[in-house]
């Protein structure tokens, strides 16, 4: 996980990228929860954090 820091030193681009990748990430892990084959829970937490940290930086760019 990145820190806001870092997040905001990264291009548009950049995290939308990460978005989608980040995205793709938590479908899996919800997939995976679902049928039972996810032992770590905890990466659904992270994974969400990590998602609203990077639309935070994101909408903050694009607010000026």
């Amino acid at each position: 996980m990145q820190n806001a820091k870092d997040l905001r030193e990264k291009s548009e681009e950049e995290l939308g990228t990460m978005l989608v990748d980040l995205s793709k990430e938590q479908f899996g892990y919800r997939m995976q929860h679902s049928i039972g084959q996810l032992t770590q829970t905890h990466l659904l937490k992270k994974v969400q954090k990590e998602i609203a940290q990077v639309k935070t930086v994101l909408n903050e760019k694009r607010a000026g």
